[in-house]
């Protein structure tokens, strides 16, 4: 069965976000624990991923919104833990308005290509990315895009529920990659193997 992380931003993602409904749903998907949701520490939130990663039965998917996208760019240069892939979605711009002061250490991102296979969900409307940083970044970090379309911050207040959407949006992108034992990815032969097995755990 393969693991997901659930990894949300500031706030920690309430009862209405899908990151929650999702967990929910699924025993396959487990939340990261940093110390604080409201006032992110840049290092202890590093160490609760990895924490989280070593926790995983095998490499896990990590599943990031908002803040916790930057973080998960952080973390991948400096451990050396395995993951599946990454699906980032709602990638903030620290330049925007909306970004808050406490999250600065989180701002000054990485401009190489991830570790691993990623796939940034953007909206067309984000207030936190109004300059389409994470169009820019798709490209930094040899992230595939995706673009869902007017859904504000993709939260819980862009009404999406479930979000069944973005669910299949996940499960194409695992049914993409060949989760290896030693924690390796690569492309899949046909795509349905790895999906269908996701498909399963993730309910």
């Amino acid at each position: 069965m393969t693991d997901f992380i659930i990894l949300p931003g500031s706030g920690g993602s309430g009862e209405a976000h899908w990151q929650t409904r999702w967990q929910q749903a699924s025993p396959a998907m487990r939340r990261f624990s940093p110390a604080s949701w409201d006032l992110p520490d840049f290092d202890d939130w590093v160490a609760a991923l990895e924490r989280a990663v070593s926790q995983a039965k095998s490499p896990p998917i990590l599943v990031a919104h908002s803040l916790s996208c930057l973080l998960v760019a952080h973390w991948q240069t400096v451990s050396s833990r395995q993951v599946g892939g990454a699906f980032l979605v709602a990638v903030p711009d620290p330049a925007s308005s909306a970004y808050p002061a406490y999250a600065i250490p989180f701002a000054d991102t990485p401009c190489d290509s991830f570790r691993f296979p990623s796939l940034i969900v953007a909206s067309t409307n984000d207030p936190y990315d109004p300059h389409r940083y994470a169009v820019a970044k798709a490209g930094q970090w040899g992230s595939a895009l995706h673009m869902a379309g007017p859904l504000g911050h993709i939260n819980s207040d862009s009404g999406l529920g479930d979000w069944p959407a973005g669910m299949e949006l996940l499960m194409a992108f695992v049914g993409s990659i060949d989760l290896k034992g030693d924690g390796r990815a690569s492309a899949d032969a046909d795509g349905r193997s790895s999906s269908h097995n996701v498909l399963n755990s993730a309910g």
